[in-house]
């Protein structure tokens, strides 16, 4: 949403998200875009942006495991950079941020994906780390599990068949997006 104004902590969740999706898209570490010039909507950078963007390139597989076993026939390189991050951010609080509560971890996430994702992305980054919230209530090392999870997949032949029901399986719509799909401070 064009024109949307964030404070506090839903700012600095904005501004971590611009980080992480610059680092991505130039193909460098959250530390290298923070080291030279960066675009955010809005500034200063905020001191727990940097945090938490920081935090989620240090664990970028372990993040990226999690929710690579959690969505079912959607693998992570095929998701909306926005929403991939954005699942980043939240996870990264659910796991590595005590005085972050994970229903606040996963509202935010929410209200960011309907400000700067697609029609669909609250809805699905709500639906994955609410099956995550779940897992981590019930005592399970979500972390541990999910790189067992990818561990043994990479080691199966089979994992390649999973490609074709991928393929087929699109709750975006349409896997590329346009410029107007993505946020303003993405365009330039």
């Amino acid at each position: 949403m064009a024109g949307t104004r964030f404070g506090g902590r839903t700012l600095a969740r904005s501004q971590a998200l611009q980080l992480l999706f610059q680092a991505e898209a130039t193909n460098r570490l959250v530390s290298e875009v923070l080291a030279g010039e960066y675009a955010l909507d809005e500034g200063p950078l905020d001191p727990y942006a940097e945090r938490i963007a920081l935090g989620c390139d240090s664990m970028l597989h372990e993040l990226d495991a999690v929710i690579g076993v959690t969505s079912a026939n959607w693998s992570v390189s095929r998701m909306p950079a926005v929403d991939r991050n954005l699942l980043r951010l939240a996870l990264y609080e659910m796991l590595e941020v005590d005085e972050v509560d994970t229903a606040v971890a996963i509202d935010e996430c929410v209200e960011l994906a309907k400000a700067y994702g697609t029609d669909e992305s609250s809805r699905f980054v709500n639906g994955l780390l609410g099956k995550v919230a779940r897992r981590m209530e019930a005592g399970e090392d979500v972390v541990a599990m999910a790189l067992q999870e990818m561990s043994e997949r990479e080691g199966n032949d089979t994992y390649g068949e999973d490609d074709e029901a991928e393929d087929a399986y699109d709750p975006y719509g349409p896997a590329n997006l346009t410029d107007e799909d993505l946020p303003d401070w993405a365009r330039e």
